[in-house]
């Protein structure tokens, strides 16, 4: 099948039901957190709690004991992987992931770092690093000071984020663990795991995974999830294996044979997704889940990804909690009115996530924005 041989087009609502069967919104889903986390390829995890409140909304059965259970057995573990953002991935996928993505890594380096990097052998920098981080796990702040030390002329902040883009370094707890604090540590996936990455670097399967759980997606939308070049080759190469449609501006989809395309009339129930959730951050046509106007509002200019609530399917508002002394409460910012129904549908849900979000403080209610007035 060519390019322009393709099986039909898919609307806005079509991928967007796709996008919610896959992403484990449609229902809550039976797996556990270790599946789960392998099925969405990991989950963005630049603060800890998000990724909780991910498989909480996805999971019919989550408990976030079992998320930290993964980490503390480091069955499960937090490091830099795809657009170069923290992410948290089961020990399988750290050492089959990471591979794959060193090229990408190392050109974020460059582009970001560039100036204060040229020049430097970054071989010999990313050798130091991991002995000093596998003698001892240390902050990135300890880490630059302990190589700046051995290149007092140069930046120490870009020194160890030299090593962490050319060294999988991952986050020991208790960092990312629920209810509990602790400060960015790393040591290497190798030394964490007991076991060296993987040989294969070649991005095939990690293609396929993306469309199984964001698809159908363009070749951009590959590469913009993923922070990689250069992968129309891949898909070329994997086109047997595929199907193609196009989306409603005739951009060439690319999908699995059998993954979920559900009937766009597809009842979906409201949702609420967490700060960073992948879902608003895999494709580079993000219309399926969110307008080019609601972007302003849910990716701040500092990299933030702010909280937001999904009404039949699609971005509605942001949340927030608001914590008292012994209550928290819900604060929901439509981004348009809200019916009733809607507003009850938010409400009960809401008041579930208050009960799993807050279970320290008394769920004391929703509140809702002028715009759902």
């Amino acid at each position: 099948m060519t390019a322009h041989d393709t099986d039909g087009v898919l609307d806005r609502v079509a991928l967007n039901r796709a996008l919610l069967a896959r992403q484990l919104l449609l229902e809550r889903s039976p797996m556990g957190a270790a599946d789960a986390l392998e099925h969405l390829v990991g989950m963005q995890a630049q603060a800890p709690e998000p990724p909780y409140t991910g498989l909480w909304t996805r999971l019919a059965a989550f408990r976030p004991e079992e998320l930290s259970e993964l980490l503390e057995s480091r069955a499960a573990v937090r490091l830099v992987l795809m657009r170069s953002t923290l992410h948290l991935v089961t020990a399988r996928d750290c050492l089959r992931l990471r591979p794959v993505l060193h090229g990408s890594l190392a050109r974020s380096l460059t582009s970001t770092f560039g100036r204060k990097v040229a020049g430097l052998d970054l071989a010999e920098v990313a050798a130091r690093g991991r002995a000093l981080v596998e003698k001892e796990p240390l902050t990135l702040g300890r880490l630059g000071t302990q190589l700046a030390e051995h290149w007092p002329d140069r930046d120490a902040f870009a020194l160890a984020n030299a090593v962490r883009a050319l060294v999988p370094l991952v986050q020991t707890p208790p960092r990312g663990l629920w209810g509990r604090g602790g400060q960015a540590v790393h040591t290497t996936a190798e030394a964490w795991l007991n076991h060296p990455l993987e040989a294969d670097d070649t991005p095939d399967h990690m293609v396929l995974r993306h469309l199984a759980a964001f698809g159908p997606a363009t070749v951009k939308d590959v590469q913009t999830w993923s922070g990689m070049t250069g992968l129309a080759a891949v898909v070329r190469r994997l086109g047997p294996r595929l199907r193609t449609f196009r989306d409603e501006n005739g951009a060439v989809l690319y999908d699995l044979p059998d993954a979920p395309r559900p009937d766009p009339g597809t009842p979906a129930p409201v949702r609420f997704l967490p700060e960073f959730d992948n879902i608003l951050l895999s494709h580079a046509d993000r219309s399926r889940i969110l307008t080019v106007e609601q972007r302003a509002r849910v990716l701040t200019r500092n990299g933030l990804v702010r909280s937001t609530f999904l009404v039949d399917g699609f971005v509605r508002g942001l949340w927030r909690i608001e914590r008292e002394a012994d209550a928290a409460h819900l604060v929901l910012e439509p981004f348009s009115p809200v019916d009733r129904a809607r507003r009850r549908e938010l409400t009960e849900e809401g008041m579930r996530l208050l009960a799993f979000a807050a279970a320290d403080r008394t769920p004391a209610g929703v509140r809702f924005g002028p715009a759902a007035a």
